[in-house]
């Protein structure tokens, strides 16, 4: 949805059996009741080996072999978790891709059945590992079966791209995805603190639902998103406009920011705290988390014959300071 005229002023799958590739797996021999030893080469072509004992279910492995290639699903090539599973031939692969694959082993073509690998999930109990990412600045490292909970609120962990014109599957750091959004996306750039935004349409009662604008400023030498939109909230038509922090929550809490719209000698005020942009768009829209227009509010804010929507949004950004001397935040204001 394209505006009419806008003004901007800144006061400063499933896999077919056919096609399911052949693999170098890490093979387990599923055991039994035997209580003997055995020992099972590896199909990697790396001389490692896997020993494991039917009575306990223990398992050794040569130090030819990596541990945790060993938990490395052949197919999706991601770390393997509970449960585990193996064909009859020892070919381990994960909950997930074997749904994906038919229930068929993708490397021997073997029924999968319901046959769990034990022992490569007891060694996995005693294993710690680094932090995805930790090329992105995370030191921490985790038993292996706490390693997913710590990834998916890891402070390091990428961000997704906050436009909500479409859905865009972009991930990266801040910097990325500022380049991102102003060459890809062709979002509007402004330096300061302050805003002052004029939405024109022409005719607002055919909008419905409609992202109409995004817009990125930088302020405090941080990045803010401003959204401006329309959708329905139950059966009445509403605008709404709110900041997202491109950031983590608890540096969003250092910010405040407020939004003024009004006419004909009324106005309406918000103030909050940007939300940051690892809640999505739809959830802090769903929210309500911002500047909240009713539809005729809006289009009486417009003046004339209520036929065009013609409002001015103005705002500004700033961050809490802690006075050393009182104890008391007090504003800092970035004006430009």
């Amino acid at each position: 949805m394209e505006f009419d005229s806008i003004e901007c002023v800144s006061s400063s799958d499933g896999i077919e059996e056919d096609e399911i590739p052949q693999f170098h797996p890490h093979i387990i021999r599923p055991q039994f009741s035997s209580s003997k030893t055995t020992t099972h080469k590896n199909n990697n072509n790396n001389g490692s080996s896997i020993l494991c004992d039917g009575n306990n279910g223990g398992i050794a492995i040569h130090p030819a072999t990596s541990v945790h290639e060993l938990l490395e699903c052949p197919v999706c090539t991601n770390s393997m978790y509970p449960p585990i599973h193996q064909c009859h031939n020892g070919h381990t692969i994960c909950s997930t891709c074997k749904a994906r694959v038919h229930n068929r082993c993708p490397t021997c073509r073997q029924e999968l059945g319901d046959i769990r690998c034990l022992a490569l999930e007891k060694v996995a109990e005693s294993l710690e590992l680094p932090c995805k990412f930790g090329s992105l600045g995370c030191p921490e490292i985790f038993p292996y079966y706490s390693k997913l909970k710590h990834e998916a609120a890891c402070n390091f962990r990428p961000y997704n791209c906050p436009y909500a014109g479409s859905e865009c599957a972009a991930v990266g750091d801040i910097p990325y995805l500022v380049t991102h959004l102003r060459d890809d996306h062709k979002v509007d750039m402004h330096s300061g603190c302050t805003f002052n935004h004029r939405y024109v349409k022409s005719n607002p009662r055919e909008v419905e639902n409609a992202t109409w604008m995004l817009t990125v400023f930088n302020c405090f030498g941080q990045y803010f998103c401003l959204h401006f939109e329309a959708f329905q909230l139950g059966m009445a038509p509403v605008y709404m406009a709110f900041l997202r922090f491109m950031g983590d929550e608890t540096d969003a809490q250092n910010y405040t920011y407020s939004l003024e719209v009004g006419g004909n000698g009324r106005k309406l005020i918000w103030e909050g705290t940007p939300r940051s942009i690892r809640d999505s768009h739809r959830k802090v829209r769903d929210s309500h988390d911002g500047l909240v227009i009713q539809r005729n509010m809006a289009l009486f804010f417009s003046g004339g014959d209520r036929k065009e929507l013609k409002l001015r949004v103005t705002g500004r950004i700033w961050k809490e300071q802690q006075n050393p001397d009182e104890g008391a935040c007090i504003p800092n204001l970035c004006m430009y």
